[in-house]
């Protein structure tokens, strides 16, 4: 029976991420937990706060992928654009959430500064809300578009709640394996075992490391029979190029 191949594609939105100011952690955390699901991420983009830049990835992305994960621009700034983005990615008007507006009024602020935290309550016509147990503005979903939070924390918080959502396929798994040999020493030996094994992903991470060299051999793929097969076809190709695995598993 062939894999059921679930997909998602991460938006990654944000000027502060393009400039390196701000380093990026939300892809490594969503990839992991959606792997767990059964989701496998095949593409991830990082995009800036440009309304047509955003409209047009997040159109492309949501039809070419079964889901698609926004981080960022959900806040109460002039830059905070993603909300509108997604509305008018979906050709729906933007509306305010009397959800998210009681929320956000549990806090009391002078009234400039209220004014600000309620541009978080708009979301578009026909969107459901995602979660936030940090206890501020929730994120929402519109038809397979997640949107979520940019900083760390609160996006892990509101992943944590959309698993019920989620209709994943085959999980994928991994085996590693690491030898101190260059990748040329063992390429043509992996490329004959990658052919054996079209259904299992075979990478090859080369470092340095204690001033040797070598090379972790990765693979990834959702039967545990071909996983178990090919790392024993890999260690023996690593023992017949001279040299002993590290088991990594």
């Amino acid at each position: 029976m062939p894999d059921r191949i679930v997909t998602a594609c991460v938006v990654i939105i944000g000027n502060e991420i393009l400039s390196g100011r701000t380093q990026d952690t939300n892809l490594a955390h969503i990839a992991q937990r959606l792997n767990e699901w059964g989701v496998r991420v095949e593409e991830a983009r990082v995009i800036p706060d440009v309304e047509d830049v955003i409209v047009a990835a997040v159109n492309d992305a949501r039809a070419r992928f079964d889901y698609v994960f926004t981080t960022g621009g959900i806040g109460p700034t002039h830059d905070d654009i993603t909300a509108e983005c997604i509305a008018k990615a979906f050709g729906v008007p933007l509306v305010v959430s009397d959800e998210i507006a009681r929320r956000i009024r549990q806090r009391p602020a002078l009234e400039d500064v209220m004014e600000n935290r309620l541009r978080m309550a708009r979301i578009p016509e026909g969107a459901t809300l995602v979660d936030n147990p940090t206890g501020g503005p929730q994120g929402f979903l519109m038809e397979n578009v997640f949107v979520m939070a940019g900083i760390p924390s609160v996006m892990q918080a509101m992943l944590s709640t959309v698993g019920g959502e989620i209709e994943g396929g085959d999980i994928v798994r991994s085996r590693s394996v690491t030898a101190y040999l260059g990748e040329s020493q063992i390429a043509a030996a992996l490329a004959d075992i990658q052919g054996r094994y079209p259904n299992v992903e075979l990478g090859s991470y080369p470092f340095y490391r204690g001033e040797r060299y070598g090379t972790t051999l990765v693979m990834r793929g959702t039967s545990v029979t071909d996983l178990a097969s090919m790392l024993h076809e890999v260690k023996a190709a690593i023992i017949t190029a001279g040299e002993q695995p590290v088991s990594d598993e």
